[in-house]
């Protein structure tokens, strides 16, 4: 599986306020190139923070994309994924609509009936990890029912697991020109964080959109 991780960021490396509210920090430009990631993907996944901050539908924006995918014979949308290792996701969120396949991936610390709730609501569940989502587990089980590329918006707590399990083969960093700054505001990569044994990055290229960076990385 190819993963790629796509986020825009403050120029102080915050991907929202404290509030953890969704913030704009991109344009027009930029939010147009988003969804061509997004058509190019098999699935895309968020964090169940994401989900419950913001309630994302993750589908395409642009009918020509659409178009494209049934042309090729795949779905309009790519499929949907929330990591959620105790199934905190509302089942009325919109990402669990028909719009597009939502797998739910769980721990087996999450409650036997919130899972059945879930899967009433139309995800499917897929179960790695005792106590959190085991990412490695995860991917592989998705990557046998055919997500071959998948794009990754965050958090950053989803972001940190993935480079620590070495998951991550490219990063696409929107750095959009704007300061949040606040110690609690969540970071492009939250968790524990790397003391020794960095993530190590090639830069690729380099952009100007709107009013803003595009920094593309390739991960060694």
């Amino acid at each position: 599986m190819h993963v790629v991780v796509n986020a825009a960021a403050s120029v102080d490396g915050k991907l929202s306020t404290r509030r953890r509210e969704q913030v704009k920090i991109s344009g027009a430009d930029d939010l147009a190139r988003v969804d061509r990631v997004r058509a190019d993907s098999d699935a895309v996944l968020v964090g169940v923070g994401t989900v419950l901050a913001d309630d994302p539908h993750l589908t395409l924006d642009g009918d020509d994309y659409r178009d494209e995918r049934r042309t090729a014979g795949r779905d309009p949308s790519p499929a949907r994924v929330v990591a959620d290792s105790r199934a905190r996701t509302p089942t009325d969120a919109r990402i669990l609509d028909d719009a597009a396949t939502t797998y739910l991936l769980a721990s087996e610390a999450a409650p036997a009936e919130r899972l059945s709730a879930l899967r009433e609501a139309g995800a499917e569940i897929v179960v790695a990890g005792r106590t959190r989502v085991s990412f490695p587990d995860a991917l592989a089980e998705l990557e046998s029912r055919g997500v071959e590329r998948l794009m990754v918006e965050g958090g950053g707590e989803v972001i940190f697991s993935l480079f620590e399990d070495g998951l991550v083969d490219e990063l696409t960093l929107y750095v959009g020109s704007v300061v949040f700054g606040g110690c609690d505001a969540p970071t492009l990569a939250d968790g524990d964080g790397f003391v020794e044994s960095f993530p190590r990055l090639e830069l690729r290229d380099v952009e100007r959109i709107d009013d803003g960076v595009l920094l593309g990385y390739d991960v060694r």
